[in-house]
């Protein structure tokens, strides 16, 4: 621990879980901050923007602004500028996110033909006519470009289903596989690690997801801790591909852990 000079930090289910604060984030936050080391927060959620997520968090006490976060849009955004440029996209997402979809081109028009079907988080948008639709575009040669895979979050209600649950069913009717943009892709660790001008030896990253947010931060050499709240479960825990480099009961263990 006394290499890490940057902390790299899931927001779901590790600072909130239906963005109220966990039990001691908020402190463990601050004590983080007040120790010099440089913050991110990683997220795969697609429900809001950077500046709304960070409004919700600052309002709860969380010492954050709209520069320390990097979402999955965002990211999604860099890939499509870079990827494929001037592409006309299909958006399926719960949630108004364009405003983090930088000069993104949107295809409104349902009989219009994309080039690209951009898959955000579940919500009631994800109905039978809406994948239907997205299904006949990547028939049609649509590529499909996902901002994650996740299968379920944690919400006060309990456990949520996920886009990542209806991306298997189009990716394997319509015979293709997705471009993940978000977590586990290794280019989002690798903008978080650029963001604050660090190495990947020199950072942590904390999540409740083993897969998408432990493990693969640990296969791009940055350390990995998880954490036992949010969609943590001890059977996903067991199966795992492999070990996290630590375990925690919760964010607020992990100033401890660092001294």
């Amino acid at each position: 621990m006394d290499s890490v000079r940057a902390v790299l930090i899931d927001i779901d289910g590790v600072l909130t879980v239906s963005w109220q604060p966990l039990p001691g984030t908020v402190d463990a936050l601050h004590k983080i901050r007040d120790s010099g080391l440089a913050v991110a927060l990683l997220t795969n959620t697609t429900s809001r923007t950077r500046a709304s997520i960070a409004g919700t968090l600052s309002a709860a006490g969380f010492p954050v602004s709209a520069e320390d976060i990097l979402t999955a849009p965002a990211v999604t955004a860099a890939y499509l500028a870079d990827r494929l440029p001037g592409a006309r996209c299909s958006l399926l997402n719960s949630g108004d996110i364009r405003e983090d979809l930088t000069g993104v081109r949107f295809v409104d028009d349902a009989d219009a033909v994309p080039d690209a079907v951009i898959l955000g988080g579940a919500g009631p948008e994800f109905d039978y006519p809406a994948l239907n639709r997205a299904f006949g575009h990547l028939q049609r040669g649509a590529r499909l470009v996902a901002m994650h895979r996740n299968l379920y979050w944690r919400t006060d209600q309990g456990l949520q289903l996920d886009s990542g649950a209806f991306l298997l069913g189009l990716e394997k009717a319509a015979h293709t596989e997705a471009v993940v943009t978000g977590k586990p892709s290794p280019a989002f660790f690798e903008a978080a690690l650029a963001h604050l001008g660090v190495g990947a030896d020199r950072a942590l990253m904390i999540g409740d997801d083993i897969e998408s947010d432990v493990l693969a931060a640990q296969r791009a050499g940055i350390t990995g801790a998880l954490v036992r709240t949010g969609k943590y479960l001890p059977e996903t825990h067991r199966a795992a591909s492999g070990a996290p480099d630590h375990v925690l009961d919760s964010f607020a263990d992990l100033p401890a852990l660092l001294r």
